[in-house]
């Protein structure tokens, strides 16, 4: 696979993963010169139309949730010569939570409310197009290097075609599932919000909060077992962020939070120090009775419905002795909803989602979403993908709401409007009176000097490259130019280390223009030098002056072959004829390789000049022109 080229401009480089229905490959975009991933469903599954379709429409819903928090779809098709699919998507570069967890166990609460804020902004935008990711997990939650989170895999997420849903399917992992996942219910966003409770519960405190030899011993606890207080780990954490965590997976999914963007809110306050609104700190979760018993042998096959008056089933099902029914309880006498939470499914679905489509309309009617909280361009964003038009945006000073973020808007969510509306915005100065300067382009000790000059306090944010900033300098701050903040408050600032360095293709011996693209296609520009002979076909590739590491933009001398040099004609001097008669002249000429030119009657005549002049070097073959008299 690896140099196959996809759609005649994906090139794969390299195998980043595999899942149990697709293989994910980082690949060049070599018509924009960019660094793409690149999902390829396997070929067993490329065969099913059930599954192609699924795939197809991976596609086409995620490449509609635009968020700075969730990984765009650029593009999908189908490989004809592998007879499979493909999405080529963003491509991020970072570690996935799960392995930060792994490798570094409980990571420090504040970085936690961030990811979870970002997660949890990324869902509200999901859930307003009707799409519930049903995989929220740590491995689905990429942390980038400038610390922001990306959430990938949208790829189980809820469709309204019955064609393609089996009801009461469990297709997320087991430590994550809801308890109405778990149980085959039909869902809501509330299965999210949990799913995310349960994250940031294995990251505040390095643990699950439910572990089990298997699945469905798992997925029962989710379902009748309270979780330890993350406090009872680790009392430094706060109570507030215990108190988020615990509403997020409360059983009831009407105890939770009410939408995605409610639990974003709250981590916000509390990542402001605010009073978390929405959050009873006194409630841990509803008593659970009624426990559910499921024998081992069922455990590794398939499990009945949760919850309610405990269940018994016999490994057996519909076998028994002397060829009868099968024996059960009176309880289990009801058809069961039967989910497919199987070990095995679990482990080929995790990390390779199918992303399924909403459907949309209802009448023409469209329902102003809410942008409360969001950043202002997150707002104008969502509300274009609503269909409606940004208004008037006004910035006003607030001391409940943090600069940039908007405060208000009208018409107020939930409004049913005509297409095309406008939605007015009030965004945020803070509660300050401290404007913040540009430091965007200046080093560091500059931005740390006109940040001390403004009463401001400099923190620098993770280093990432950038190709038009060089090293050392700013490339972006956060709160922004023209905010309006506190004394003393910090301005985060991320510095360039320059541009990226990647390795420039070796296109030694490649025909020109398949090395000008290799070359422009990894972000390097293309000059020649003079063309030279070589062993080389003419066109050819003879040499390139830098190989190894570079910068993206660099620009690439290539020097093109002009074929093998040709044999040389071999050269004679013109010997001295002057005073030799016609055959004596003759011979001369010819014993040199050289022949003859005169004219006319030449008999008793001897030659009085010669051309070229005696002493010259000439090719074989050359005339010399004779006068006689």
């Amino acid at each position: 696979m690896i140099n196959k080229v996809f759609a005649g401009r994906y090139r794969i480089t390299e195998k980043i993963g595999i899942g149990g229905m697709a293989e994910v490959y980082k690949a060049t975009d070599e018509t924009l010169g960019r660094t793409v991933a690149v999902k390829v469903m396997l070929p067993q599954y490329a065969s099913d139309a059930t599954f192609a379709v699924r795939f197809k429409q991976e596609a086409q819903a995620a490449a509609n949730l635009q968020s700075p928090y969730i990984v765009n779809i650029y593009d999908w098709g189908y490989e004809e010569t592998d007879k499979t699919y493909y999405i080529v998507m963003e491509y991020v570069r970072g570690t996935d939570l799960k392995t930060a967890i792994t490798q570094r166990g409980a990571i420090n609460q504040r970085k936690v409310a961030e990811i979870g804020a970002q997660v949890a902004a990324a869902l509200g935008v999901a859930h307003s197009y009707d799409i519930i990711h049903r995989d929220i997990k740590p491995q689905n939650i990429m942390v980038q290097p400038d610390g922001n989170a990306k959430v990938m895999d949208f790829g189980i997420a809820r469709t309204n075609n019955a064609n393609l849903t089996q009801t009461g399917s469990v297709l997320g992992t087991a430590y994550y599932v809801s308890p109405e996942q778990a149980q085959g219910k039909e869902l809501t966003p509330a299965t999210d919000i949990y799913s995310l409770g349960v994250v940031l519960y294995e990251a505040v405190t390095g643990r699950v909060p439910f572990d089990g030899p298997d699945a469905v011993s798992i997925a029962v606890k989710q379902v009748n077992e309270l979780p330890k207080p993350p406090r009872a780990f680790d009392n430094t954490i706060d109570p507030g962020l215990e108190a988020i965590i615990l509403k997020a997976m409360q059983k009831n999914t009407a105890d939770r939070f009410r939408t995605a963007d409610e639990m974003r809110m709250a981590l916000g306050e509390y990542l402001q120090g605010k009073p978390i609104n929405n959050i009873d700190h006194g409630a841990r979760t509803q008593v659970i009775t009624t426990p559910t018993v499921i024998p081992p042998a069922a455990a590794t096959a398939v499990m009945p419905e949760l919850g309610g008056a405990a269940t018994h089933m016999r490994a057996g099902g519909m076998g028994g002795t002397g060829g009868g029914r099968g024996q059960s309880d009176k309880s289990n006498s009801s058809k069961p909803v039967i989910i497919t939470l199987v070990i095995v499914l679990i482990a080929l679905l995790a990390g390779v989602g199918l992303y399924f489509v909403f459907c949309t309309g209802d009448g023409g009617n469209v329902e102003v979403p809410s942008v409360v909280g969001m950043t202002e361009d997150d707002a104008k964003r969502v509300i274009v993908d609503y269909q409606l038009v940004v208004g008037d945006i006004k910035q006003e000073n607030s001391e409940t709401v943090a600069a940039g973020l908007v405060i208000s808007q009208s018409p107020s969510a939930q409004t049913k409007v005509a297409e095309g509306t406008r939605v007015n915005l009030v965004i945020s100065l803070g509660s300050g009176n401290v404007e913040v300067p540009s430091v965007v382009g200046l080093t560091r000790a500059e931005a740390e000097q006109v940040l001390a000059d403004h009463k401001l306090v400099f923190e620098a944010g993770e280093s990432r490259p950038d190709a038009e900033i060089e090293s050392g300098r700013i490339i972006s701050q956060n709160p922004p130019a023209g905010s309006k903040v506190a004394e003393d408050s910090k301005i985060v600032c991320i510095i360039s280390t320059g541009p990226e360095k990647v390795q420039i293709p070796n296109v030694f011996g490649m025909w020109k223009t398949d090395a000008e693209a290799q070359l422009s296609s990894a972000g390097f520009k293309v000059v020649y030098a003079d063309e030279v002979f070589s062993s080389l076909d003419a066109g050819r590739v003879a040499n390139q002056d830098s190989i190894g590491q570079g910068e993206r933009g660099q620009t690439i001398t290539l020097t093109l072959s002009r074929g093998p040099e040709p044999t040389p004609t071999p050269t004679v001097a013109v010997p001295n004829i002057i005073g030799m008669d016609l055959n004596a002249a003759s011979n001369a000429l010819a014993s040199q390789g050289l022949v003859l030119d005169y004219s006319g009657d030449v008999s008793g005549k001897v030659v009085k000049v010669q051309t070229p002049a005696a002493g010259t070097v000439v090719e074989r073959g050359t005339s010399v022109n004779a006068e006689f008299e």
